[in-house]
């Protein structure tokens, strides 16, 4: 199905984004909401399971998030009773350090092996075991240059149905959200693959 993008993103922008979920969950028939339990992340999460409280939660773990970050996972698996399917990679991260030497520098040959290992693989097997038509992530106007060119709904070549339904929201509006729905944050996040907040990883520039 290829989706009239201007149009549908026009019609959206003055959604709510637990209206933009339901609009593209009838848009499918196999959504799935991807998540790495960085800041804000409780917000999709709490809307996606509220529109459909079995959809398949995507966690690839890296295996190098803080204590902070697997305390906060566990409790917002917990509080919104996530039906979570964990994808981990396939060497461990011991296996890896002794390999590499630890985390590889941006700069180093090796990081590029490194993302492919902790991130790309773990999500690509994700995404071919389950096959989502719909794919909700938490993606936001103004975190990457790459970022401020997508909008809240886009469209691969493979077809998928990719939405970010809080693609405009400040974090002010997100801290409210979580505010009033009583939903935990979580700032203490490392993702070893970007090393700065405004570089991309390759997961959503595939």
């Amino acid at each position: 199905m290829s989706l009239d993008l201007a149009a549908v993103n026009a019609e959206l922008k003055e959604k709510s984004p637990k209206e933009i979920i339901a609009w593209a969950v009838a848009q499918g028939s196999n959504p799935i909401v991807t998540t790495n339990f960085r800041p804000y992340e409780a917000a999709i999460l709490h809307v996606c399971a509220q529109v459909q409280a079995d959809m398949p939660v995507i966690w690839c773990d890296s295996g190098y998030n803080t204590s902070a970050t697997y305390r906060h996972a566990e409790k917002v698996i917990a509080d919104l009773d996530l039906n979570v399917k964990l994808y981990v990679p396939q060497q461990t991260a011991a296996h890896r350090s002794v390999v590499m030497g630890g985390i590889p520098d941006v700069e180093d040959e090796l990081h590029k092996t490194f993302t492919e290992q902790v991130k790309l693989e773990p999500f690509g097997r994700a995404m071919k075991e389950h096959k989502p038509d719909v794919w909700f992530t938490n993606l936001r106007k103004g975190q990457t240059a790459f970022r401020d060119s997508l909008d809240i709904v886009t469209q691969g070549s493979d077809g998928v149905i990719k939405v970010s339904p809080f693609f405009y929201w400040s974090d002010e509006e997100l801290d409210k959200y979580l505010e009033d729905n009583n939903l935990p944050n979580e700032h203490d996040y490392f993702d070893p693959t970007k090393v700065l907040e405004n570089r991309e990883c390759g997961l959503h520039t595939q």
